[in-house]
């Protein structure tokens, strides 16, 4: 058999690469075919990052346990102290500060070494989340940003998914209605799709018997995500069949002001709310603005960026307080939304994971320890503050286990983890 460097199998008008195989390079790649399950009743996960970090003086509670005082951030959030957890200590297996701020592409990942050459970036949180549930909602998941195109979301070979930063634009993917001939050409799309995947799958399988074990395993998992493509194509034919849903609100319009970053922060975190009460997804995540300009906030003067790095500068640590005081205002704000939207009973905050973080522990010193971590809703127990070793944490992928049991998800490791993380328990 005749394999050059580069081989791709063909049909008419179209070529798609096979993977890399040992047969062509020692470097070998893995993915793994997707799987979904059913579960009742639905729940949900948001997942920010507050790229720049938040002060730890400010953000984590002094005191540990179910009676300790709200910090100046968290004060902002008493009216559902029993709602959330605020967690100390943790950090990611593996992560130095050397490349802090690259340390955002392994927020959802956990996977080691981000910025350093060779790095290869693993499954985020949410798309191992929507390889299980992703098919029981018309998109199966959603990755936001306040600023560019660089979101959370990265796929199982390690792919950065890129993040959508028009609001408008979402708006009209989640909820208007196309003209009836681009509802067609979208069906003609998909069934061009389906028979192109079926010839490549054939031609695929002919290769197989001239490959060793570990290049035949590959080429089955390879056939396995096509196999799950043609299933999600399927199922984005029935859904482009079915209306969208109707809301009784205006479109939001794009903030063009890349420093307005709580008026960014607000627009994601409502259309995130809608998404999730409309069940148009139940998989989101938000990688916050981080803008070098000053915000358009009263008493700031720099930007968000050079605020951050403060070194421990007065004048700039109560600029940046006020900064981060408004950035959880947005976050209360959109607890409180989905605390009163109900669903059969429950709030939409019961059935939904609320997680900020940040890849910063300490965006001054460039610091990955003591991550800020908050989780609220999702059916936890709550009203806490969990302290652990900074010096000697678990992982934060133990978080990350929880999150995806309480999704329904039949799961005991994730990245990093080493099992599940003490004290955060189902309510």
């Amino acid at each position: 058999m005749n394999l050059y460097r580069r081989t791709f199998i063909r049909t008419t008008g179209v070529s798609l690469a096979l993977p890399w195989l040992s047969v062509f390079s020692d470097h070998t790649t893995r993915t793994a075919s997707a799987a979904s399950i059913a579960h009742q009743p639905p729940r949900r996960m948001i997942c920010i990052c507050a790229p720049l970090g938040l002060h730890p003086d400010n953000f984590f509670p002094s005191q540990t346990g179910r009676d300790y005082a709200l910090s100046p951030y968290l004060d902002i959030l008493k009216e559902y102290r029993d709602e959330f957890t605020v967690v100390s200590g943790l950090s990611h297996a593996g992560m130095g500060s050397s490349f802090a701020h690259q340390a955002s592409a392994s927020f959802l990942t956990g996977a080691p070494g981000a910025g350093r050459p060779g790095f290869r970036n693993t499954i985020s949180l949410d798309q191992f989340a929507a390889d299980h549930i992703g098919t029981q909602t018309r998109f199966p998941s959603l990755s936001l940003s306040g600023e560019g195109s660089g979101g959370l979301s990265w796929t199982r070979s390690g792919a950065l998914i890129a993040a959508d930063n028009s609001p408008s634009r979402v708006f009209a993917r989640l909820f208007l209605e196309g003209k009836a001939e681009d509802v067609q050409e979208q069906m003609r799309r998909l069934e061009d799709g389906r028979s192109i995947l079926d010839d490549v799958s054939d031609q695929a399988k002919s290769l197989r018997s001239g490959l060793g074990s570990e290049d035949r395993e590959k080429l089955d998992e390879y056939l396995s995500s096509v196999r799950d493509l043609e299933q999600r194509m399927v199922i984005d034919g029935s859904w482009s069949r079915k209306p969208k849903p109707k809301v009784n609100v205006e479109p939001p319009k794009d903030i063009p002001n890349a420093a307005d970053l709580i008026g960014r922060t607000r627009l994601l975190f409502d259309l995130s709310h809608l998404a999730i009460q409309t069940d148009s997804t139940r998989l989101i995540t938000i990688m916050l603005a981080g803008s070098s300009f000053a915000p358009p906030i009263e008493g700031v003067s720099l930007g968000h960026h050079d605020l951050s790095h403060h070194g421990k500068d007065p004048s700039k640590l109560q600029q940046l307080k006020i900064v981060e005081l408004e950035t959880m205002k947005t976050v209360r704000d959109l607890l409180a939304k989905l605390m009163q939207s109900q669903e059969e009973g429950n709030s939409l905050l019961d059935r939904t994971t609320v997680f900020l973080g940040s890849n910063l522990g300490d965006g001054s010193s460039h610091s990955t320890k003591n991550l800020p971590v908050l989780v609220a809703g999702g059916g936890f127990r709550h009203g806490q503050h969990l302290a652990f070793d900074a010096n000697d944490p678990p992982p934060l992928c133990n978080l990350y286990v929880n999150m995806l049991q309480r999704l329904g998800i039949e799961t005991d490791s994730f990245g990093t983890s080493t099992g599940t993380l003490g004290g955060l328990e189902p309510s």
